[in-house]
């Protein structure tokens, strides 16, 4: 059986099953099979963050029901492969850690509490529908008695052995307390953005920074606790590979080698590294590191998340990010913000959504990047391997196949006219088919 779902700006996924033409073609002009496979992925999601949470608590328990459905049911979008953040990130409510007691080197005072008040109701409410989704954590800031200068933005860690230990600590500690609440934590990842240096909560790494404490301090420290959780390389913003950067007699290089291979041909820490995980800047890097890397898995950590204007011109470049980092090789793709109000942050700017509440109407709304994501995730189950594909929309879709061996395709019209597509498996006739794709739309074929 084939199915056609379609979405426009004026009509959104539409069933258009009916109008599909079967042609028992083996070869297309448009889009075709071309007999490799690739990665298997592990899935989609998004991040739990506070600032989600909380208005999910302004609508009726039926609409939050609702709303995590669709985020997480099996028949929905299937978000199976989320992320937390260890502590505040950007899009919480404010500024906290886990310990923030000056000089608690024995982490005595760790303490998750304020986490049972939003991040882990949100993400027991997933698991309800997903008992088995993976999550992946990253923190945003060490505790700010560890850093320089002492505050939850901009800055590094101060590099000093009792630090780098205490720090190791604190990460062990955070997917043990994270356990006792019924939640495994399947990855840590070690900084978000190790290349942000910004007003909300972040901190600077260096490669050998991040080298010798994965190396010497955190690789130990989860195998002295017997921990499951992999460790991964990430999340990485950059380098903005080969651009020149400062001004004057202070301009630079970023070279991707020097940051990026200066870690992994340690041989000890390669041998923590599960994984490197790419997001903003580092979609520029993820070819690099699939090209010479090719047995590291990778996976894209956070899309991009524009200006709260959820336009359907952005929608249309998240669809551009996705195909761009699983044809790179990523083994996911992770949405930033499920749910926003419409008011600015804690740190004073507006980003995308899947979903918005509206503050004073309590307004439930889909924006434009709901439907690029349910086009993905609703139809391409975890476990489907990226096809290789020829043909004039190549730049434009993007095909897997299924555990279950449906074979499905999602496309993108960007152009301003109808277009005529056709695809073809040369393996199987009967999934040869033709459509007329309406403009600027995205479509999901699948072909039993």
């Amino acid at each position: 059986m084939t199915t056609w779902i379609a979405t426009t700006q004026d009509a959104k996924l539409i069933d258009r099953t009916a109008e599909l033409v079967a042609t028992g073609a083996t070869a297309a002009p448009d889009l075709q099979l071309d007999g490799n496979e690739y990665q298997k992925l592990r899935g989609f999601g998004g991040c739990f963050n506070e600032l989600g949470w909380l208005p999910l608590q302004t609508v009726t328990e039926a609409e939050r029901d609702q709303i995590i459905k669709e985020l997480f049911s099996p028949d929905e979008m299937n978000f199976t492969f989320n992320r937390a953040p260890v502590g505040a990130n950007d899009f919480a409510d404010h500024w906290y850690s886990y310990d923030e007691v000056e000089g608690d080197y024995d982490m005595e005072h760790f303490s998750v509490e304020r986490d049972e008040e939003t991040l882990i109701p949100y993400i027991h409410r997933a698991q309800e529908w997903q008992p088995d989704m993976r999550l992946f954590s990253s923190p945003w800031s060490p505790p700010t008695w560890m850093k320089r200068p002492k505050a939850y933005n901009y800055g590094r860690l101060i590099r000093t052995p009792e630090n780098l230990k205490a720090y190791a600590k604190y990460l062990v500690k955070y997917v043990q307390a994270y356990a006792e609440h019924g939640i495994t934590v399947n990855q840590l990842h070690v900084q978000n953005e190790v290349f942000a240096d910004q007003k909300f909560p972040s901190a600077l790494w260096d490669s050998d920074a991040l080298k010798e404490f994965i190396r010497d301090y955190l690789g130990p420290a989860f195998d002295e606790a017997g921990l499951d959780t992999d460790i991964w390389l990430g999340t990485l913003n950059g380098p903005e590979d080969m651009k020149w950067t400062g001004g004057g007699y202070g301009m630079a290089l970023n070279n991707y080698n020097r940051f990026v291979d200066n870690i992994l041909f340690d041989d000890r820490a390669r041998h923590y590294i599960k994984g490197i995980a790419y997001q903003w800047a580092g979609q520029n890097c993820i070819a690099r590191t699939h090209e010479s890397w090719p047995e590291i898995e990778l996976i894209q950590s956070e899309s991009e998340c524009g200006d709260g204007q959820n336009t359907w011109e952005y929608a249309e470049y998240v669809f551009h990010l996705i195909n761009h980092y699983i044809r790179n090789g990523a083994t996911a793709y992770t949405y930033w913000n499920m749910i926003l109000d419409d008011q600015d942050s804690t740190w004073g700017w507006w980003q995308n959504s899947l979903f918005t509440i509206t503050a004073d109407t309590h307004e439930v709304r889909r924006n434009p990047e709901y439907y690029v994501m349910r086009h993905f995730s609703k139809y391409v189950r975890p476990g489907a391997v990226l096809l290789g594909t020829t043909g004039h929309f190549n730049s434009m879709a993007i095909a897997f196949r299924n555990p279950d061996g449906t074979v499905v395709v999602v496309a993108q019209n960007a152009l301003e006219t109808e277009m005529p597509f056709e695809f073809a498996d040369p393996s199987d006739a009967s999934r040869g088919i033709k459509a007329v794709l309406a403009p600027r739309s995205f479509n999901t074929f699948v072909l039993g």
